[in-house]
């Protein structure tokens, strides 16, 4: 593939809800552009850009991919984003690396929460936006509606450029409104000259006017041209609807049917001619070594930035980088550095993409997009540079993982293959985290929500042959008492020559700190110094198991005040053993209590589903702290304190109860007391589990 010049270069992002259809409409540009010969389809499993086995499996993307499609002399880089919540991370990534976002919409649903979720954080970014209304073909469908929809929810800016010709539930034509003129829609994106329908000419010249006022306002040499009557030339109006689209006073709306191969043409022709280039973007902030932000330019003849923003885990080829170009030249022969990692990085050859088919490119410029392979340090949200002239982007900023599964493998002894396939699959996707849990013996699997944890699982089987479950992970929890008792421990044992002998008597009562806190207070030399830290260390190990159901106990404080030894039987074993027996003989009988673990919720959520949250809140044990406007318009924050054992599966039923419109981050807060009818059944349980082992 030959190298564009940056002009020449359009960045497009496709975002939108699961099922809009972006796949589709990657898919038809391929076709239209004649870069495939047969369109695939979805639920065949056989699309460009779902190439991953998982995703045909179900029918969704899970991975952002990447197609170069070739558009009359120009080159168009469609980047897919994963429509699914749980995804979120990739989506941020994706959005970064394009310049401008466009939104597929099913022309069935009206604003969808996918859709809603996308201008929300595009409205934070202030990234240029547009619409394809898809889906066109089917029953129900109305390109009116939708565009009503939206115009309703996000103003004025909302402005089809094309409406559709409809024949009963076929789209038969296009009217392109900026020119005013109708085609009629034919094989492989084909269009043939046509009359404007008379039932159309009137909505036409209403949208075809707002375009030209919009047209007008971004110069006064235009503004003076309208008032007088002068038609814009072919370069004013294309320079003026990419200014107005750039600055987000337009968000222009297109209507397609991408199975159909309906629309997609026209929608190509128009992205050419009114999306921003990639040229708009004149700068991206970078860091220093001190971590301060700056503007770094982005021109061709500036120093090398390329930045990662997807990775993809190949078994066969293995790691295929996706990098977008923000300064300088990179070329496939030279080598590079790695700022973040301080690493050097030898460039295997540059590509085009087209899914998972590789097109060579001799050099990647300012504003492209391309893949390079087995790249050996560098990551997903990192840069490459020039060892002389080190720069570091900006990174991502990925969302906290709120959902914690337990993963545990099928077959024994596989948990080491577990971890490293995960951690290769974390090359992938930099939303989860996975962790030893030291306390519960468990390996969590921390994400955004259950099909993101259940695809991590499907690919540990599909790429490396690990099978594993998710289960809910053990709660924390923890021990402590609440009165002051003495007693003795004492630890003798004789079986000819030497013996063991240790005594001692202790003081245990609640502390105010967290780990175990000893004193001694021995009078007479009762136990010899040197024993003392054997005391202590028999203690230290005995706080790790309870006395209730084996959770550590904190907050306990142990104080040596007495005891006895035998000039010969005495030794610091026996002092150790003897602190354990008056620690099991005293904490029973000190009122120990289970302490529960609780966590500060902050929930943002549509103002509409207040109630019901707060309603849900209560019914987990939660406390409601405080209330109030989000910063994003028409939401709500609610910050509540809630056990962590309640909090398993909030994220599923948070998406539940708000059509996945809700969020919410999580934090650990402290330990309380935990209710007698909750206390009863963990102690029960682990009874149960103690007797099974």
């Amino acid at each position: 593939m030959k190298t564009y010049p940056i002009d020449k270069i359009r960045n497009v992002v496709l975002l939108g809800h699961g099922g809009a259809g972006k796949t589709s409409v990657l898919e038809a540009m391929l076709y239209d552009s004649k870069a495939i010969d047969r369109m695939g389809k979805v639920s065949d499993g056989n699309t460009v850009s779902d190439f991953d086995e998982e995703e045909g499996r179900r029918g969704i993307s899970i991975n952002t991919s990447y197609a170069a499609v070739e558009w009359d002399g120009r080159k168009i880089n469609v980047i897919d984003a994963p429509g699914d919540f749980d995804f979120l991370g990739d989506q941020q990534l994706a959005i970064k690396a394009g310049d401008i976002a466009l939104i597929v919409l099913s022309a069935k649903d009206g604003v969808s929460v996918g859709a809603e979720k996308a201008m929300r954080f595009l409205e934070k970014k202030q990234e240029p936006v547009a619409f394809l209304v898809n889906r066109l073909d089917e029953p129900y469908s109305s390109f009116e509606k939708t565009v009503d929809a939206f115009q309703e929810k996000y103003g004025k800016n909302v402005v089809p450029l094309a409406i559709p010709v409809m024949e009963g539930e076929k789209m038969t034509g296009i009217v392109d409104v900026v020119k005013n003129q109708a085609f009629k829609l034919g094989q492989r994106g084909a269009m043939t000259n046509m009359d404007v329908p008379s039932d159309l000419s009137e909505l036409v010249e209403h949208y075809r006017e707002g375009l030209m006022e919009q047209i007008a306002e971004t110069s006064e040499d235009l503004m003076n041209k309208y008032f007088e009557g002068e038609e814009f030339t072919k370069d004013e109006v294309e320079n003026g609807l990419m200014n107005a689209i750039l600055e987000r006073d337009l968000f222009p709306v297109y209507p397609a049917s991408a199975v159909q191969d309906w629309g997609i043409s026209f929608l190509m022709n128009s992205i050419v001619a009114y999306f921003p280039t990639a040229e708009a973007q004149k700068s991206v902030t970078a860091l220093k070594a001190d971590g301060s932000e700056y503007e770094l330019e982005c021109k061709a003849d500036g120093p090398l930035a390329a930045f990662i923003f997807k990775t993809i885990v190949d078994p066969f080829v293995g790691r295929i980088s996706l990098l977008r170009i923000y300064s300088g030249v990179l070329k496939g022969d030279e080598p590079t550095y790695n700022v973040n990692e301080d690493k050097e990085e030898r460039m295997n050859g540059l590509f085009a993409l087209r899914g998972k088919k590789q097109i060579p490119v001799d050099e990647l410029i300012t504003g492209d997009i391309g893949a390079v392979t087995k790249l050996v340090t560098t990551q997903t949200n990192e840069t490459l540079s020039l060892k002389e002239q080190p720069i570091r982007i900006k990174p991502v900023s990925m969302p906290v993982p709120v959902l914690t599964r337990s993963i545990v493998p099928v077959n024994r002894g596989e948990e080491d293959k577990i971890m490293q396939g995960l951690n290769k699959l974390a090359d992938e996707d930099k939303s989860f985290a996975v962790r030893n849990d030291k306390e519960t013996h468990q390996l969590l699997l921390c994400g955004q929500g259950e099909v993101q944890l259940d695809v991590l699982v499907q690919k540990l089987k599909a790429k490396f042959g690990t099978q594993a479950l998710l289960e809910d992970p053990r709660v924390p929890y923890r021990e402590t008492i609440r009165k002051k008792v003495k007693v003795q421990g004492k630890h003798k044992k004789q079986s000819g020559g030497h013996g063991q002998y240790g005594d001692v008597w202790v003081v245990f009562e609640p502390g105010d700190q967290e780990e175990l806190e000893f004193r001694e207070e021995v009078v007479g030399g009762a136990v010899p110094k040197n024993y003392f830290p054997a005391v202590e260390k028999g203690l230290q190990e005995a706080v790790s198991e309870g006395v209730l159901a084996g959770y550590p106990v904190v907050n306990l404080r142990a104080t040596l005040v007495d005891g006895s030894y035998h000039e010969v039987d005495s030794n610091e074993m026996s002092f150790k053993l003897a602190a354990r027996l008056a620690y099991r003989d005293g904490l029973p009988k000190a009122d120990p209590v289970l302490l529960e673990p609780i966590s500060t919720v902050k929930v943002h959520i549509p103002d509409d589903y207040l109630g019901d949250i707060m309603g849900d809140m209560s019914k987990r044990r939660g406390r409601i702290l405080g209330m109030g406007a989000d910063s994003d318009k028409g939401f709500q924050v609610v910050e509540a304190e809630c056990p962590t054992a309640e909090m398993s599966k909030y994220a599923t039923d948070l998406k539940s109860m708000t059509q996945g419109r809700g969020w919410y981050t999580i934090d650990f807060a402290r330990y309380e007391q935990a209710p007698s009818d909750v206390a009863e059944k963990v102690i029960a349980a682990a009874k149960r589990d103690k007797e099974e082992e």
